[in-house]
């Protein structure tokens, strides 16, 4: 029910945060509690996302052959999932320190209640971008134990990069969340208005990304790894365009995994060496 490409986008950013905090590798111990953690969260996130979602999944052309529509999976065992999830992700807090626990809850909070943006607000994507840009202000945390301004500018960028490539992917969906009232910029603009607004957003997110190698003084190798995420963003709107969303999956499973564990692996040996 859950895939592990749903971890993939978040987990580099949060070790990408704690390796600016660290200025290098954390120690072992910080960065088995960090994967706990973060494996724990996006479990229960999108645990309860399909939970919560089943009505519209049910109905909808695209979602309808997932687990719970089916009944291959039961809701009652994916609470239980969610719960387990829950309690990996809180005790994985409690091990990194003090700032981390007491936030823990009001970082799941928000991750959580993504899941009903789409009946209210456009602004859905938005919210997606904010609860997947805690990854790497939480490395911070969970290595320094304190929240400082580099790990925000980087959370804008990872917002404003997750936001723009959920606009793409509301696309798919532009027909079916006009009949049942659901919200998204797709539906409210259009699908060409959709791919404007995502390149903004894109364009946002490149700037943070740019302002994060300024202000942690990393090299050329990480400024290497912004052009090949520049050079990805660009290729999925060669995949994928207005009048053609057949390869969507490809643009944003694909793409996007790649330009977080890129972004990652450049921060990284810019640190190390």
């Amino acid at each position: 029910m859950i895939k592990f490409e749903h971890t993939i986008f978040a987990l580099p950013f949060a070790y990408l945060g704690a390796f600016l905090a660290a200025e290098g590798p954390p120690d072992l111990y910080t960065s088995l509690w960090i994967l706990a953690a973060m494996v724990g969260a996006r479990t229960a996130a999108m645990g309860f996302n399909r939970i919560v979602d089943i009505p519209f999944d049910s109905k909808n052309p695209r979602t309808k052959e997932r687990a719970l529509p089916r009944g291959t999976v039961k809701a009652r065992d994916a609470w239980i999932m969610v719960i387990v999830a829950s309690g990996i992700y809180f005790l994985s807090a409690y091990e990194l320190n003090r700032l981390a626990f007491l936030l823990s809850p009001a970082f799941l909070a928000v991750v959580l209640s993504y899941s009903y943006t789409k009946r209210f607000t456009s602004l859905c994507h938005l919210f997606l971008g904010l609860a997947l840009s805690l990854a790497p202000t939480a490395g911070w945390i969970a290595v320094k134990g304190s929240i400082e301004i580099l790990p925000l500018i980087l959370s804008t960028g990872v917002l404003f990069w997750v936001a723009g490539f959920d606009v793409l992917y509301g696309c798919l969906d532009y027909d079916f969340d006009r009949k049942q009232g659901l919200h998204s910029i797709p539906a409210k603009w259009g699908i060409k208005k959709a791919f404007r607004i995502s390149c903004l957003f894109h364009l946002v997110a490149f700037i943070a990304f740019i302002s994060v190698g300024f202000q942690a003084h990393l090299n050329w190798i990480y400024y290497s790894g912004l052009l090949a995420t520049f050079a990805l963003l660009v290729m999925q709107r060669l995949v994928v365009n207005p009048s053609d969303l057949s390869r969507m999956n490809m643009a944003f499973f694909t793409f996007n995994g790649a330009i977080s564990i890129i972004l990652f692996t450049a921060t990284a040996i810019s640190l190390i060496r």
